[in-house]
């Protein structure tokens, strides 16, 4: 087996220059023949001898000017009745073009098979008619070896753009799966880890505080630390046997519902939350889960940028006039951030409510605070979406959010 590789190794570097030795040796062998055939030689012979080694050697540059190689062999065959030489050249003519260049050497080799037997013995009439499948079959045979080539060329190059093709959705896939799990450790953890870090920061400029308060907010800090553990124990615990399509059962996937247990969290942490909701309960999932990530993402950035700031909550909504989210805090008054971010909190934000078709806006207030206000569509005509296709909208198109 090792042995037959090798063999078949060496032939396909050395195949080209193997076939040009078998075509000159065959051409120059047929002339030979063809010179010798009288007997005894005349000018004539020599004349057939010496055009047809020219017009055999003239092979070996088929390739690379397979017109002009064609062209002296057809004048070979017009002057000395040298046929093989020219049939040779019009193979490797239609191999390489199928064109109108291959038709007029083709109209052009038959003339000048025919032309050449006017006034000798064979008979014109005969040459008239066996001319067409003597030349023909030359050229039949190329254009079946060359459209066979071009349909395997096509064939290769399609598969491998098919290959590079899923290389790259393969590629897109991960870094869109990427996202997605950035997404949602954003949304499970930013917000507890900044109740967290006020609780915390209330505790550091106010060290004075009674006994039971700073246990009150060091009891706040444990439990809202074991519920980020767990709900990051959750996530991964998903991530790792994750068998859904698209990631849809990715937990976990609060909805509007909660939006109270998301306040009470804020004001437990020390945060004057005032809150305005009047939302129906069947409002979609794929809405109230984009309004609860709305108010989380807004509350979350007040804790890390706004702290003590009073913040009020308005969610509105109804069927057929969609849902509004207006998230309001007054100028801050302590300075800094609590913890860093990394500046794509709004921008995930606003990609999720592109995806379900929304609006959002987002900027100072006159008062010197900040706003945060989202329209949502919610359509007679649209039933209500399936987590797992959000989700899977949401795939590749989520940034690793962290906070404005």
């Amino acid at each position: 087996m090792r042995r037959l590789r090798r063999w078949y190794a060496w032939w396909v570097r050395h195949a080209a220059r193997v076939r040009d030795f078998l075509y000159v040796a065959f051409s120059l062998l047929t002339i030979v023949a063809q010179a010798a055939s009288g007997g005894h030689w005349t000018a004539k012979d020599w004349y057939v001898l010496g055009a047809g080694i020219v017009a055999s050697v003239a092979l070996l540059w088929r390739r690379r000017f397979p017109v002009t190689v064609t062209a002296l062999t057809v004048v070979a065959m017009l002057t000395g009745g040298i046929f093989v030489p020219m049939g040779l050249a019009l193979l490797t003519l239609s191999i390489r073009r199928r064109d109108l260049a291959l038709a007029i050497l083709g109209l052009a080799s038959y003339a000048a098979y025919v032309l050449n037997t006017w006034g000798g013995k064979g008979s014109i009439w005969v040459s008239i008619f066996t001319g067409p499948f003597l030349v023909g079959a030359w050229i039949a045979v190329g254009a079946y070896v060359g459209a066979r080539r071009d349909l395997m060329a096509s064939l290769r190059d399609r598969a491998e753009r098919a290959e590079a093709e899923r290389e790259l959705r393969s590629e897109q896939a991960r870094l869109g799966e990427r996202a997605r799990i950035a997404q949602e450790m954003h949304d499970v953890l930013a917000h507890k880890v900044s109740l967290i870090a006020l609780h915390a920061g209330g505790l550091e400029v106010n060290p004075a505080v009674g006994a039971e308060k700073v246990e009150g907010s060091a009891k706040l800090i444990r439990e809202t630390a074991r519920q980020a553990m767990e709900d990051l124990r959750e996530v991964l615990g998903v991530l790792r046997t994750d068998v859904s399509v698209a990631g849809a059962d990715l937990a976990p996937v609060p909805q509007a519902a909660d939006l109270e247990r998301l306040i009470e969290a804020s004001r437990d942490a020390g945060v004057t939350v005032g809150y305005d909701v009047a939302l129906p309960d069947d409002v979609p999932d794929s809405v109230g889960r984009t309004v609860y990530r709305l108010v989380q993402e807004s509350l979350t950035n007040v804790h890390k940028h706004a702290r003590g700031a009073a913040t009020e909550v308005l969610v509105d909504g109804a069927r057929g006039e969609g849902v509004t989210v207006r998230v309001t805090n007054v100028r801050p008054v302590a300075a800094g951030s609590l913890l860093p971010g990394a500046g794509a909190g709004l921008v995930g934000l606003r990609e999720r409510v592109q995806l379900v078709g929304g609006r959002l806006t987002t900027g100072p207030t006159i008062e010197g605070g900040w706003r945060v206000e989202a329209w949502l569509p919610w359509d007679d005509r649209k039933q209500d979406a399936e987590p797992v296709l959000l989700d899977e909208a949401m795939k590749g198109n989520d940034d690793a959010a962290a906070d404005r």
